[in-house]
């Protein structure tokens, strides 16, 4: 997956330029995320690698699925991935480029998982604490995972802190077993 992201990384940094430039950042993301999707459907995937179909028409099935989420510029960068095959990398465009707009916007995703439903006033607490943290504006989304006994555990990204019970007694028995 590494080729991937490699081969797609300048795809997101000129769709972010772009989109940057042209104040629109929302609209690209949610027209990247949405052709991602597109592209990584099954039935999707049979028709655009069929080989009596052009680039151009490639291009502007995904365009006609999406529908009115695609700016003209957008419209122009399927166009382009379409022309260099390079339609498979879109949802890695769209990850980079949402990286590269959280980047931009001082925000973090944190998904935060925890033994019971968090009030709303502890996660607002936990929100500021990460915010401070990390030094960015936190968006927060929560689930609920009975098995962690206790405790949360808070991802973003590859970034993982583990304050479960759960994950707690794991290292508890690591360090008595080695």
């Amino acid at each position: 997956m590494a080729e991937l992201t490699t081969l797609a990384r300048p795809y997101a940094k000129a769709a972010f330029k772009f989109a940057l430039e042209n104040s629109q950042l929302d609209q690209w993301s949610a027209g990247l995320g949405m052709s991602a999707q597109v592209v990584a459907d099954e039935d999707a995937v049979r028709v655009l690698t069929a080989p009596q179909l052009t680039a151009d028409e490639k291009a502007n099935l995904i365009i006609d699925i999406c529908g009115d989420k695609m700016t003209d510029g957008l419209k122009n960068f399927l166009s382009v991935l379409s022309s260099n095959q390079r339609l498979a990398l879109l949802p890695d465009i769209s990850a980079l480029f949402d990286k590269l707009k959280a980047d931009q916007e001082q925000s973090i995703d944190v998904d935060i998982t925890s033994a019971f439903d968090l009030a709303d006033d502890e996660q607002q607490k936990l929100a500021q604490a990460l915010s401070q943290k990390f030094n960015r504006e936190v968006n927060v989304s929560g689930q609920t995972d009975k098995s962690l006994i206790g405790g949360v555990v808070v991802r973003s990204g590859d970034m993982v802190i583990d304050g479960s019970v759960a994950g707690r007694l794991k290292k508890l028995a690591e360090a008595i077993n080695s």
